[in-house]
Order: structure tokens, then C-alpha cells, then sequence
């Protein structure tokens, strides 16, 4: 059984930094892509960054030159380490698994056969 739990979530100001993480069982994170959507209240989901099986990467523009995407294999957990955080940014995000082996530049929610329960992020003006 496949298992994506997120954690790091938080309330912060803007400007300010969180690092969530993406603790998986039951799947090897450089099997396929994996990565990170948001959602806020009212919005579709949407996308934030990827990581392939290759560890190339993907970002909305909207995160680009804030946002990491990275993982550490050994611990099979994946990170986003979140830096400059705007009030645009809240939303629960949530950690996704597929088993294509690339993301491309703009993957589909359909892509995904895994899904984590989600962690807040709360940014403040």
C-alpha cells in the first residue's frame, strides 16, 4: 500500500519561509515523477513543482525563483522548501505520486495515482 503523508505546513508571515515534506511508503521516490499541487478555497487544484524520476524539475511560474523541489532518496521523502512566501500562496498543497517516469513541464492531476492528505499553508499580509 502506497502511503504519502505531508508535513511542514504552518502559518507565516510574507516574506517568510517553510520547508514541507512528503515522507512516502510503499513507493520509491526515483520510480516516477512526483511533486506538489495547491488548492485554495473556492480554486481548482493547481500546480506547483515537480520532480521526474530523473530529478529534472518543473515549476509554475508563479513559484519559479521561490520555490525548491527536491528529494532525498535515502529517506524516501520529498521536500519543497517554500522562500518568499506571498499571501497568494496560501492554500492546503498537497504531495502527489504517479508512475509516469517524467513530468513534462505541465502534468496533469491525472497523472497522479497518489495522493497525501494535505498540509496548510497560511501566508499573511
Amino acid at each position: 500500500e502506497v502511503r504519502l503523508e505531508e508535513s511542514g505546513g504552518g502559518s507565516v508571515q510574507a516574506g517568510g519561509s517553510l520547508r514541507l515534506s512528503c515522507a512516502a511508503s510503499g513507493y520509491i521516490l526515483s520510480a516516477g515523477c512526483m511533486g506538489w499541487f495547491r488548492q485554495a478555497p473556492g480554486k481548482e487544484r493547481e500546480r506547483v513543482a515537480f520532480a521526474s524520476a530523473d530529478a529534472s524539475t518543473t515549476y509554475a511560474d508563479s513559484v519559479k525563483d521561490r520555490f525548491t523541489i527536491s528529494k532525498d532518496n535515502a529517506k524516501n521523502t520529498l521536500y519543497l522548501q517554500m522562500n518568499s512566501l506571498k499571501p497568494e500562496d496560501t492554500a492546503m498543497y498537497y504531495c502527489a505520486a504517479g508512475t509516469i517516469l517524467f513530468c513534462g513541464r505541465t502534468p496533469s492531476l491525472y497523472d497522479f495515482t497518489y495522493w497525501g492528505q494535505g498540509t496548510q499553508v497560511t501566508v499573511s499580509s
